[in-house]
């Protein structure tokens, strides 16, 4: 029998893998990046007060642009939220696929060693427009989505191109609109929502808490 890697043998845990795939361009500089920062903070002080979704829940964190990996997959215990700074263009395509490359990855490893998931989640978090193009990856959600390899969210922040990004979600899963930048309460439902996963089977279906930090537009 393969020795499984020290994380899995020490934490055997069901993992719920979550992407935060974080608009980081330059027009979400000053006071949104700074509210965002927090929201990730508060994610994982909220997380963590649920013992065994610390265990189980595993964040990457994926900003864009340029794409960049700022904190691989680790459980909620071990993981340090960044400081965000602000810069670039909004290569959202690149970033999409980036991510989905990397869950994918995840996925290997998990199975490589032994340990159960819940279906992963992409959380997209954008202000802008796709400065690069996106067709192919929109492609890759919607195929995802279908084949329940994921859950892809699209949060749009003020100013966000909602057509566009109506394209490349899943038409079951629209995009929706924060209410200004009220992060806080987006990550304190992401949390919870990640204490419903983690609490149940592998596979079982959950209803997930009302959101009402956004709007849906149409």
């Amino acid at each position: 029998m393969p020795v499984g890697l020290p994380e899995f043998v020490e934490n055997p845990e069901n993992r719920c893998p979550v992407i935060l795939l974080l608009d980081t361009s330059s027009s979400m500089s000053g006071q949104p990046i700074q509210a965002l920062s927090r929201g990730v903070s508060v994610f994982k002080e909220d997380v963590q007060k649920d013992t065994k979704a610390s265990l189980s829940v595993e964040v990457a964190i994926v900003t864009f642009g340029p794409v960049q990996l700022i904190q691989d997959f680790a459980t909620v215990d071990q993981f340090s939220p960044p400081e965000l700074g602000a810069e670039g263009y909004t290569p959202i395509g690149e970033a999409i696929n980036y991510a989905l490359d990397l869950l994918e990855g995840r996925k290997e490893i998990y199975k490589a060693n032994g340990i159960q998931y819940y279906r992963p989640w992409v959380f997209l978090i954008t202000d802008g427009a796709p400065t690069d193009s996106w067709e192919s990856a929109a492609e890759r959600v919607k195929q995802g989505e279908a084949e329940r390899k994921f859950c892809f969210f699209a949060v749009a922040v003020e100013g966000a191109d909602m057509k566009t990004l109506s394209q490349i979600a899943s038409p079951e899963r629209p995009p929706v609109l924060l209410n200004g930048l009220d992060f806080q309460p987006l990550f304190v439902w992401l949390s919870t929502s990640m204490k419903r996963v983690s609490s149940g089977k592998v596979g079982e279906a959950i209803s997930l808490p009302p959101v009402g930090w956004a709007q849906i537009t149409s």
